[in-house]
């Protein structure tokens, strides 16, 4: 399983975020070991002798103590300001800046992306080229998500008619897990992301495959599965380039096979798993919004086939 830690850094716009909080943490904890050691100290120092009766020492005031406790707080305040004020603007661009080379959408409970230059359209996972800073445009599709992948930058709310741009710079490949850090209904804890960062010449040869229409099967199971994909309620939701089936519901199919998960990372994307989750969506993932069809075992058979060829 891909690590996903924010200490763990793969884009210098999340070094920057998590040095900021390494920074904040560090001065935190010189604050708390400072403020302990003056309260130990006055505890033992002004505090009563044994056998004595004379009220301990009173201390009624010292004003260059009292303005040097005001200002050095304020001081440490205002550097940590300066700090986060400047890691937001390298990791937060306005809008304008430059046109989007991702568009990422939050839904109940998927992730559709887009990517305006070429038109590919794909789902749930993200693929970037390493070492190049990408802008990504972030939409709301029903209610309020948040965009976050810990190794690649800050979250990012998702708002409906309210946009928002995110700057990633992956510096390394792999993969790498994301999830929507907005409760935003039954299945939030079950709607991850994935992000795949290959070396440019891997990106360029997927990023044109994701531009080509579908596999038309020519025979078979996989046949008998286009069919009943455009008679069965599958195109009232589902787009699949190249067919009949336009709608923007739910997930864009027309790659689905070459993706490694289904659902948004509820299970691996496998021809026993595809089954499983044809045969009783809400079994798999309760309150999601894909129906059951009542499909037999054999329709079954044949959408599994047709969708797992769909490269």
């Amino acid at each position: 399983m891909p690590v996903s830690s924010p200490f763990s850094p793969i884009s210098p716009q999340e070094r920057d975020i998590s040095n900021l909080f390494v920074g904040i943490l560090i001065v935190g904890a010189a604050v708390f070991v400072l403020v302990t050691a003056f309260v130990v100290i006055a505890m033992i120092r002004y505090r009563q002798r044994r056998g004595s009766t004379e009220e301990p020492y009173q201390e009624f005031g010292r004003r260059k103590l009292e303005i040097a406790w005001t200002i050095a707080p304020t001081v440490v305040v205002l550097v940590l300001l300066g700090f986060t004020v400047k890691t937001m603007a390298a990791t937060s661009p306005g809008p304008g800046d430059h046109p989007p080379d991702l568009v990422i959408t939050g839904y109940q409970w998927w992730w559709g992306v887009q990517y305006p230059a070429s038109g590919a359209v794909t789902a749930n996972e993200i693929h970037l080229p390493v070492g190049k800073r990408m802008l990504l445009q972030l939409e709301g599709g029903d209610v309020i998500h948040d965009f976050w992948v810990p190794q690649l930058g800050r979250k990012m709310d998702m708002i409906p008619g309210h946009t928002n741009w995110l700057w990633v710079e992956p510096t390394q490949t792999g993969t790498f897990l994301g999830a929507c850090a907005e409760y935003c209904g039954a299945e939030h804890a079950w709607m991850r992301i994935r992000v795949i960062v290959q070396p440019q010449a891997e990106f360029d040869a997927w990023l044109r495959q994701q531009t080509l229409a579908a596999v038309t099967p020519p025979g078979g199971d996989a046949a008998q599965g286009a069919m009943l994909f455009q008679q069965q309620t599958c195109a009232s939701c589902h787009a699949v380039a190249g067919t009949a089936a336009n709608a923007q519901v739910g997930p864009n199919l027309t790659h689905f096979g070459g993706r490694d998960t289904i659902a948004a990372g509820v299970l691996d994307n496998t021809p026993e798993n595809l089954a499983k989750w044809l045969k009783d969506p809400q079994s798999v993932k309760p309150g999601s919004h894909m129906p059951d069809l009542q499909l037999s075992d054999e329709q079954i058979r044949q959408l599994v086939a047709y969708l797992e060829a769909q490269k």
